[in-house]
């Protein structure tokens, strides 16, 4: 009988179990990583490459990480400080654990809502994000009207995390109101920091997270 192969580049899709808070105050902190379609966390290497790039300290700053799943982004980003974050999740369990990670760390800048993420970005203020963490599941096919809605809701300086089945051009990006600042590959994870069309550099990201 012939060993089980598996296919090649399809480790990503298994849950790891748990993961932990990699900077901030909640450092070490566990979330538990259940086994439910689509739920792939960001890996600790993409992440701390992530807020590298954003320079760990996130004062002051409005974020949304509107396909939560473990909420591992949003509770990295209030863990460097940010003064709001606006977890939104579909799945009613994940709901339950992201709110119940809340309240255990007690994080008051941290907001838990159950519903669909594309719709609460195109609700969302326009300019009023400093952050926009899109994640969706790699079989999503919401990517394109969620960058589209991300571009929007974020301030003139604002910038857009992107984790993708592949790499994101400037060329199919600018139509949607946005350019990579940044990028990276992880395994079979792309993943990315846009600004908005000739948006200032990064570094000139207003640290209290006001809207420019």
């Amino acid at each position: 009988m012939k060993p089980t192969v598996k296919p090649k580049g399809t480790a990503h899709l298994k849950p790891p179990g748990e993961i932990r808070i990699i900077g901030g105050q909640y450092r070490r902190t566990k979330l538990s990583v259940p086994n439910r379609p689509g739920l792939r966390p960001t890996p600790d290497r993409v992440r701390e490459t992530l807020f590298n790039w954003l320079g760990q300290d996130l004062s002051g700053w409005r974020c949304a990480d509107v396909f939560a799943g473990t909420g591992v982004l949003g509770f990295e980003a209030a863990s460097r400080g940010a003064a709001e974050v606006l977890l939104c999740e579909q799945d009613p369990a994940l709901v339950l654990q992201l709110k119940s990670v809340q309240a255990r760390l007690k994080a008051d800048s941290v907001r838990v809502e159950r519903g669909d993420g594309l719709s609460l970005l195109r609700r969302l203020p326009a300019g009023s994000m400093q952050l926009v963490f899109l994640d969706p599941p790699f079989d999503s096919i919401q990517f394109e009207a969620a960058l589209k809605a991300a571009a929007q809701a974020i301030a003139p300086k604002g910038l857009v995390y992107l984790e993708a089945p592949r790499a994101w051009l400037d060329e199919e990006l600018a139509p949607l109101g946005l350019q990579v600042h940044r990028s990276g590959k992880a395994g079979a994870v792309h993943f990315h920091l846009l600004t908005k069309v000739d948006a200032l550099q990064v570094q000139d990201v207003p640290q209290d997270g006001l809207t420019a």
